[in-house]
């Protein structure tokens, strides 16, 4: 396993995170989802993503248990805030409120005293952002956090949020967005701007939610257990993805996976870290097999020919528009 600094900060962070977005607590049972944790550490993973919406709060309990017992200053643990984690109108959105009683939740879920990264699970258009880093600012000095983030901001708000944590000197390090060689809507303006910045990239979904492994075939069901049988919430965010024109054009990848000795996951993941951004790219996984797999990425470098041809084979279906980087209009 190799390591990256986040953005500009000292931390340094597993290039290859591990995250239990829809898994945990959701997809797979406690005894799988420890074992992928347990394969995770195995193969030198030191970072872990998830956050207090996931699977209402249970996401946050697995990992807190499967990570009990390993040394803490051994471990990165991110995890989020935003969306609503109850029936109330204060049991959402970026508030001071919502932030403070939030970060305590979440730590007594994940059984730590404190969190790497704290991030903003999307922009809040109905807060103050100085109410919001404000309070971000008192969960760094009362050490319930040492680094803040932010996931999936747009340029101009990452700039307008890095701008407050300088005058309240606090460290903002990171950004959470989708990315893959299917999704590279952050190229245009997120990642000039977070270079400026010093902010550095922790990236999601780099399979495309599986696609990207070549899993998915024109004409054929999605193999059982997979995300796109996942009924409780995985196979909506697949969804659109999984029509003829972009399975098609994945397949494509299948011979030049092969020319580098990778596997297609594995060709899928090398491809984001590429970017020197990117400080980290976050997997997930049903099985352990599957992380043993897309770890093998780390420390991969691909030929500049290689990322031309990927790129000639995905460009009739990738998405690069950055006005594709959204949060939510109104409180959620």
């Amino acid at each position: 396993m190799e390591f990256r600094h986040l953005g500009r900060s000292g931390l340094l962070i597993s290039e290859i995170a591990y995250g239990n977005w829809i898994t945990h607590g959701s997809q797979v049972e406690e005894d799988a989802a420890l074992a992928c944790v347990r394969a995770a550490l195995d193969e030198g993973i030191t970072t872990f993503d998830t956050a207090d919406v996931y699977a209402g709060g249970r996401a946050e309990e697995v990992l807190g248990r499967a990570l009990k017992g390993e040394r803490r200053q051994g471990l990165e643990i991110l995890t989020k805030v935003f969306w609503a984690t109850g029936p109330g109108p204060n049991d959402r959105s970026l508030s001071r409120k919502h932030i403070m009683e939030s970060i305590d939740a979440s730590l007594g879920r994940l059984q730590t005293d404190y969190v790497d990264v704290y991030q903003a699970h999307r922009y809040d258009y109905s807060t103050p952002l100085e109410e919001t880093m404000q309070a971000f600012a008192d969960v760094v000095r009362s050490g319930k956090a040492l680094y803040i983030g932010v996931s999936e901001w747009n340029a101009t708000q990452l700039r307008a949020g890095w701008e407050m944590a300088q005058d309240l000197k606090i460290p903002f390090v990171s950004n959470q967005p989708q990315y893959s060689a299917l999704w590279r809507v952050i190229e245009a303006e997120v990642v000039p701007t977070s270079i400026e910045l010093g902010i550095g990239q922790v990236v999601f979904s780099p399979i495309a939610q599986g696609v990207l492994s070549g899993k998915y075939a024109v004409g054929e069901q999605p193999p059982a257990g997979s995300r796109a049988t996942d009924e409780k919430s995985g196979a909506n965010f697949i969804a659109r993805l999984l029509n003829d024109d972009v399975l098609t054009a994945v397949a494509g990848l299948q011979p030049l996976a092969e020319q580098a000795g990778l596997s297609m996951a594995q060709l899928a993941v090398a491809w984001v870290l590429q970017n020197s951004n990117v400080s980290a790219a976050i997997i997930g996984a049903s099985r352990p097999e599957q992380v043993k797999d897309n770890v093998k990425a780390s420390g991969v470098r691909l030929e500049p020919d290689l990322m031309k041809a990927i790129d000639a084979v995905l460009d009739p279906v990738t998405e690069r528009d950055p006005a594709k980087t959204q949060s939510p209009a109104r409180r959620p």
